[in-house]
């Protein structure tokens, strides 16, 4: 089969709708014919076909201002490159990862040609807001319009699917045609495991032999790292435990200063963003795992650690409740309450039984969501709808959810 992913997000860009795209195409490469059209890192266009025998179509594009190394595809003469790549390529399916500029001119195109489309959404108009200038009833505003859009471009999609249960959900109740299928991301369970050791990454960044919280993602306002901080502050006073931050992002300035302000600069490590080979010792080196953001479809992040066998620390919030089983494979807490979410941390701590088994059973979880199940279930996608498909249409009817 001969498949095209369009992604508005790509390698080198760290998010999870990112790492999403590029291990489903790489997933897919070791038996079909993969190609990849994404915004280049330049102002020129250019196709290549790199490892794995994935071929890239790179759209000029233009930096982001306010998100730092984020770049966008200008939409003047986008929709004719999009044609002349789909045109070249000639896909079997093509499969749309954004409703955003790429994404919605790739669907539009393979509409008019007649390919069938799987759309993937990703999206949260929460992980957007805060660059929106304005009180909270401009927020509420654009909060309505941006899924307003959304829907009305992966309305054109023969099926949608969606992270989590919870994601299908939401997107159905902010419009978007369903049925909406729930298919998890996956992940890769060969480079995620408890039988990881984190030895070196403790030398490399200098960590104490005590516990290690990790925390691991964009620090962006929604992902809510300074509740770790605080929470971090409580505990130290009765308990040794080390917070380790993974990431980059416009909130590290304010987050190490709000770490030396609250006394625990030295019990705080910032790694910056990991190389992706790196990336499964960083959670090794951990002995629990938080994750505070309140925008989450899924949580690839959560789903790493939890492979690693980590107990999780997580906000009630989004899907996060999907993965994180209260009381079985760690704890759940309200946003915005630091003292419960210490309290959660000093039971960790105190117990360190309890936390072993939950990060067994965390573990257990996570096998559910190999990577192998997931190109399974959109292969299965493809095949429906190529096997469903007389005229362009949306069939979902044909479509039996994974």
């Amino acid at each position: 089969m001969k498949i095209l992913i369009a992604a508005d997000t790509y390698a080198p860009d760290v998010n999870g709708a990112s790492y999403f795209a590029q291990r489903l195409a790489a997933g897919l490469a070791t038996d079909h014919e993969v190609h990849v059209i994404a915004p280049s890192r330049t102002a020129r266009s250019s196709s290549s076909t790199g490892a794995g025998g994935i071929t890239e179509h790179r759209v000029r594009s233009l930096p982001v201002v306010l998100s730092r190394g984020f770049r966008f595809c200008p939409p003047v003469g986008l929709g004719s490159h999009v044609r002349s790549v789909l045109r070249s390529v000639r896909p079997d399916v093509v499969h749309v990862q954004s409703h955003f500029l790429v994404g919605r001119a790739v669907l539009h195109a393979a509409r008019e040609m007649g390919i069938p489309v799987v759309a993937t959404n990703h999206f949260m108009p929460e992980n957007l807001l805060h660059y929106v200038p304005g009180g909270a009833a401009v927020r509420r505003r654009a909060h309505g319009w941006a899924w307003q859009d959304a829907a009305g471009v992966l309305a054109l999609a023969d099926v949608v699917t969606s992270p989590t249960p919870f994601a299908a959900a939401l997107a159905e109740s902010a419009g978007v045609p369903g049925p909406v299928l729930p298919i998890s991301c996956g992940l890769d369970l060969d480079r995620f495991s408890s039988a990881r050791d984190g030895a070196r990454f403790r030398r490399k960044y200098g960590l104490p032999s005590g516990p290690v919280l990790a925390s691991v993602g964009r620090l962006d306002p929604e992902k809510n790292v300074h509740e770790f901080i605080e929470a971090l502050a409580l505990v130290r006073a009765h308990r040794d435990v080390h917070l380790l931050v993974v990431g980059d992002g416009a909130e590290r300035p304010r987050l190490e200063a709000l770490a030396a302000e609250r006394g625990v600069a030295d019990s705080v490590t910032f790694t910056g963003v990991l190389d992706d080979a790196e990336l499964p010792e960083a959670y090794a080196a951990a002995d629990f795992f938080g994750i505070a953001g309140t925008a989450e479809l899924q949580s690839l992040v959560t789903l790493e650690a939890m492979a690693t066998g980590l107990p999780v620390l997580g906000v009630d919030a989004g899907a996060l409740p999907h993965l994180v089983q209260h009381g079985r494979t760690g704890w759940l807490y309200p946003h915005g309450d630091v003292e419960e979410l210490a309290g959660r941390l000093a039971a960790l701590l105190e117990d360190p039984e309890s936390a072993r088994r939950m990060g067994r059973n965390a573990g257990a979880v996570a096998a559910g969501h190999d990577l192998g199940a997931t190109l399974e279930a959109f292969l299965g996608l493809y095949e429906a709808c190529l096997g469903s498909r007389t005229e362009w249409r949306p069939r979902r009817d044909a479509l039996t959810p994974a």
